[in-house]
């Protein structure tokens, strides 16, 4: 059954990555703030499958150990690394801070875009919802 606090999750999940949707589609996107949202929604659904599953995790924005969490849960979760989901974690962590500055691309804007899209679709799956708002 899927809980209020599960939902919460999706739902900032989904508003993250509606977020990197909008500058994606926007006339000037700013691409670090793309990869930066699609790192924070990748981060929040696997979050939302973890609590589904009452996995306690810590706070992290490591995005392959939330992976490593939910894989002992469901070993398909091994299949993020082959679309390289853990490869987000430095948009959350380094790239937001001067001292590591890096424009990202719009070709890698969008890569991170979509492989937030491709999570979304396989944890939605795995928790049996059809649509963000159920």
């Amino acid at each position: 059954m899927i809980t209020e606090h599960v939902k919460k999750w999706i739902v900032k999940a989904g508003n993250d990555l509606r977020v990197a949707e909008h500058e994606i589609e926007g006339v000037e996107p700013v691409t670090d703030a793309i990869c930066f949202h699609a790192q924070q929604s990748v981060e929040k659904y696997l979050n939302a499958f973890l609590v589904y599953h009452n996995k306690p995790f810590r706070k992290t924005h490591n995005i392959a150990e939330l992976i490593e969490l939910c894989a002992e849960i469901d070993g398909d979760f091994q299949k993020l690394e082959e679309i390289k989901a853990h490869e987000l974690t430095v948009y959350a962590t380094e790239l937001r801070y001067p001292e590591f500055f890096h424009l990202p691309s719009m070709d890698e804007a969008r890569e991170c875009f979509e492989i937030a899209k491709k999570v979304r679709k396989f944890i939605l799956k795995k928790l049996g919802i059809e649509k963000e708002t159920e």
